[in-house]
């Protein structure tokens, strides 16, 4: 039950990810995404000392920062190889 709250919640973040910064990436990739982006954002909001509250509102609004931040470091890394 587990992995499958994990996959949920991966899907969820990735998805709103990718509509707030853009980039279709398909169930896979969404769900990678906010998986990664869980762990990002729960180590960037533990480093900044914020809370985005309890249950899964808090869990979803934090993979999604994480997530959004992943996409940003993602598109600039993109970018920064095509000006070569």
């Amino acid at each position: 039950m587990d992995l499958l709250w994990l996959l949920l919640i991966g899907l969820i973040a990735g998805w709103l990810a990718s509509m707030i910064v853009g980039g279709p990436f398909g169930l896979i990739g969404d769900i990678v995404v906010g998986i990664i982006g869980s762990y990002i954002g729960g180590w960037l909001f533990g480093r900044m000392g914020w809370s985005a509250g309890g249950g899964t509102l808090g869990t979803i609004i934090t993979a999604t920062v994480g997530a959004i931040v992943l996409l940003l470091i993602l598109r600039l890394f993109n970018s920064a190889r095509w000006r070569r």
